[in-house]
């Protein structure tokens, strides 16, 4: 049977050293009052014994834990992916540790919450989809811990949410679009929910509003998924004659104009509408597909984020919330 090794402690180093316990824990802390003498003599003992400190025991002493919870759903999502990507790049940077909520469907809020608030996190970066009132509830009136939501749009006003301006981005697909010569209009959905979370929709419809156009038919696929998007364009084709189809489409994200775009390649060849995306994921650019879609510079966003977040600091350039357009082939007029 293998011997158990037998971990190194503080209590080791301090004998070795000829000092108290209580000074090697401090002489790990950059910022801690000890004689430079001791604080050599600790860290020479603790590198020949193999000796890391425990950074979260001693974070949790000093009433920080340097914890941030990042909470996630639509794993499956490319975007999904790109967000926690970065968030923990940039949470590493600053010497912050992240640990993942996943709050994907059937995920039990107030569990999830529990673990967060047992491991003292500083705060909460919220990721997913949808911010429900249950999670509002849990992170503010019980466990009080501080909650930023990235990349959508808040319900309230009481929420400190960091996203790009929708309602301009949509603004923009609209008169993209439009300047192709596109006279009907669609727009596909993810879930079902209120479209204020994101505000693309109401930019798109306030730019097709200027140039003499309304939206014609909204495409709802029940979730950000490739296979709904498929499901969701053929059950429009087989109910839509030709000549009524709308010929231009924005769709919430790039997953769904993916699965719209595949669905038009192999259902209806002769139908060539402009579609539009959003996110700009890596698959977007490939060549098989040239998705014509935005980037929400989520470098940028998780910037913002973890400023507010961690520093209590907000931007006066708000150069953050500006998307940047990715101009490539779907969208062109066949």
């Amino acid at each position: 049977m293998r011997e158990k090794v037998h971990r190194i402690t503080a209590s080791d180093v301090a004998r070795l050293a000829g000092v108290s316990k209580w000074t090697v824990s401090r002489a790990f802390d950059p910022e801690a009052s000890v004689s430079h003498h001791a604080r050599e003599r600790v860290l020479k003992v603790a590198h020949e014994l193999g000796y890391r400190p425990n950074l979260l025991a001693r974070s949790l002493g000093k009433k920080k834990s340097n914890i941030i919870g990042v909470v996630v759903d639509e794993m499956k999502n490319p975007h999904t992916l790109m967000m926690l990507d970065e968030a923990t790049r940039q949470m590493q940077d600053r010497g912050l540790m992240a640990l993942l909520l996943n709050i994907s469907a059937g995920a039990n809020y107030s569990s999830v919450m529990a673990q967060a608030d047992q491991l003292q996190v500083d705060g909460i970066l919220f990721l997913g989809t949808i911010l429900s009132s249950e999670i509002i509830d849990l992170a503010e009136d019980i466990y009080r811990v501080p909650l930023v939501q990235v990349c959508r749009s808040a319900a309230s006003d009481e929420i400190d949410a960091v996203a790009v301006e929708g309602m301009r981005a949509g603004e923009q697909i609209a008169e993209l679009l439009v300047a192709q010569g596109y006279t009907r209009f669609g727009y596909m959905k993810g879930p079902d929910t209120p479209t204020s979370h994101t505000l693309r929709r109401e930019g798109y419809q306030a730019g097709l509003a200027k140039a003499g156009f309304s939206l014609a038919v909204t495409l709802t696929a029940g979730s950000y998924d490739r296979e709904m998007s498929w499901k969701t364009v053929r059950d429009y084709l087989q109910v839509t004659p030709m000549e009524q189809r709308i010929n231009a489409l924005f769709c919430e994200n790039d997953v769904l104009a993916l699965g719209a775009m595949a669905a038009q390649r192999v259902m209806a060849p002769e139908w060539q509408p402009g579609i539009v995306g959003f996110d700009d994921i890596e698959e977007a650019s490939a060549e098989c597909w040239q998705l014509t879609t935005v980037s929400q510079r989520i470098d940028r966003l998780m910037n913002e984020a973890l400023n507010r977040l961690v520093d209590g600091k907000v931007s006066n350039d708000h150069s953050w919330q500006q998307g940047e357009l990715r101009i490539r082939r779907s969208h062109l007029k066949a």
